[in-house]
C-alpha cells in the first residue's frame, strides 16, 4: 500500500483517557492536532491543569498542544470531515460509546480495545457494526504494545485492520512515523481474535511462571496457545497467516512474557493463591483476559474448537480450580499429533 505523505496535521480525537488513550495522545501530539476526551469531568480538568494523567499514566508530560476535555460534542466536532476518531475504552465501554455516537456526523472510527464482549461474545467490529451500521469506515488498531513504552517514545509496530482500504491508508498516514510503524490488513477478524485470546493465554503463562515451572513450560504453553488462537480465528473467519504476524504471535509473545502485562500479573497472583477480586483490585486497571475468558470458552464450545488452555484458565477463574490443577489438567491430556 502506497501512502501519501501528510502535507498538514490531521485532526484526531481520542475517546478514552486511560493509559492507552493517553499514550496515543502523547505519541501523536508532535505531528497531529489531538483532542483527548474522558468521561470524568473532574479528572479531565485535573489533567488539563497539571498536564499529567496521574490516575492512568503518571509521569508523562502532556504537551500543551493536546486539547484535554470532558466535552463529548467538542471532541466529535474536532474530527471534522477529514480527521480520525480513535476509541480507547475497554471492550465493555465500546458499545455505550458507540451508542453515544449515534446520530453524530463522524467520518470513521478506529478502536484500540482487545477482547470479546462478555454477554454477547461479539468482537469489537461486530459491536460497532450493530450500533453504527456497516457503511461507516471502521477498523481495529492493534499489535504488541504496552502503553508505558509508547508514551516513552520507544519503537513500536502496529496493524490497522479494516475492510476499507481508504481508512487503512488514513490511519497509516496519521499514526505511522517517528518510532511507530503501522502495517495494514483487511483481516479484521483475525486481528481481533489474536488481540483477544492472547490475554487469556497470558494469564496461563503467569500461572506457569508463578509456580516456577520453568522456561520450557512457558515456551510450550505459548506455542500451543498460538495454535488455539489460530483454530478459533479460522473458525470465525480469520486467515491463518494473520496469526503469524504482529497481532498474532507478536502480541502473544509480548503479553505472555512482558513484566508490564496486566494479564500475566493476574496469573502470577493466582499462582500465589490470591483471590481474583484481590488481584484485580491491586491492578487498578482492566485485565481483558479475565473479562473475555468465559466468552471465549463458551464460543469455542459452540463452534467445536478445541481450546484446552482457555478451558483450564476459565476453570481457575470461574470454577474454583486450583492453579496446580490447571497444569495437571493440561499435562494429563492424551498424546496427539501437533496441529
Amino acid at each position: 500500500m502506497s501512502v501519501t505523505t501528510l502535507t498538514s496535521p490531521m485532526n484526531i480525537s481520542i475517546l478514552g483517557a486511560g493509559a492507552w488513550g493517553t499514550a496515543m495522545a502523547l505519541s501523536l501530539a508532535d505531528r497531529q492536532r489531538v483532542f483527548l476526551w474522558g468521561r470524568n469531568e473532574g479528572r479531565m480538568a485535573q489533567i488539563a491543569r497539571s498536564r499529567d494523567n496521574t490516575a492512568a499514566l503518571p509521569g508523562f508530560a502532556m504537551p500543551a498542544s493536546v486539547i484535554v476535555s470532558a466535552d463529548f460534542d467538542a471532541a466529535v466536532a474536532h474530527v471534522g470531515k477529514d480527521g480520525l476518531l480513535i476509541v480507547a475504552t475497554a471492550v465493555a465501554g465500546l458499545r455505550p460509546l458507540a451508542q453515544q455516537l449515534k446520530g453524530k456526523s463522524i467520518p470513521n472510527i478506529v478502536w484500540l480495545c482487545k477482547g470479546f464482549e462478555e454477554q454477547t461474545r461479539r468482537l469489537p467490529h461486530q459491536i460497532v457494526r450493530e450500533e453504527l451500521g456497516a457503511d461507516l469506515p471502521a477498523g481495529a488498531l492493534s499489535g504488541p504494545s504496552f502503553a508505558q513504552e509508547v508514551a516513552r517514545g520507544l519503537p513500536c509496530a502496529l496493524t490497522i485492520a479494516s475492510t476499507s482500504a481508504a481508512l487503512n491508508e488514513r490511519v497509516v498516514r496519521a499514526v505511522h512515523g517517528r518510532t511507530m510503524r503501522v502495517y495494514a490488513t483487511d483481516d479484521i477478524v483475525g486481528v481481533e481474535v489474536g488481540g483477544a485470546v492472547k490475554n487469556i493465554l497470558a494469564i496461563a503463562t503467569g500461572v506457569i511462571d508463578g509456580l516456577g515451572l520453568g522456561l520450557n513450560a512457558r515456551a510450550a504453553l505459548i506455542t500451543r496457545g498460538l495454535a488455539e488462537i489460530t483454530r478459533l480465528g479460522i473458525a470465525l473467519g480469520g486467515r491463518s497467516e494473520t496469526f503469524m504476524g504482529l497481532t498474532g504471535v507478536g502480541d502473544l509473545l509480548l503479553t505472555c512474557t512482558g513484566d508490564l502485562s496486566r494479564n500475566r500479573k493476574v496469573g502470577l497472583g493466582l499462582a500465589q493463591g490470591k483471590p481474583l477480586a484481590t488481584i484485580v483490585a491491586e491492578l487498578g486497571h482492566v485485565a481483558e483476559g479475565v473479562r473475555c475468558a468465559e466468552a471465549v470458552r463458551t464460543l469455542a464450545r459452540e463452534r467445536g474448537v478445541d481450546m484446552p488452555i482457555t478451558e483450564a484458565v476459565a476453570g481457575v477463574l470461574f470454577d474454583g480450580d486450583a492453579p496446580g490443577d490447571m497444569v495437571a489438567r493440561l499435562l494429563s491430556r492424551d498424546p496427539r499429533n501437533e496441529a
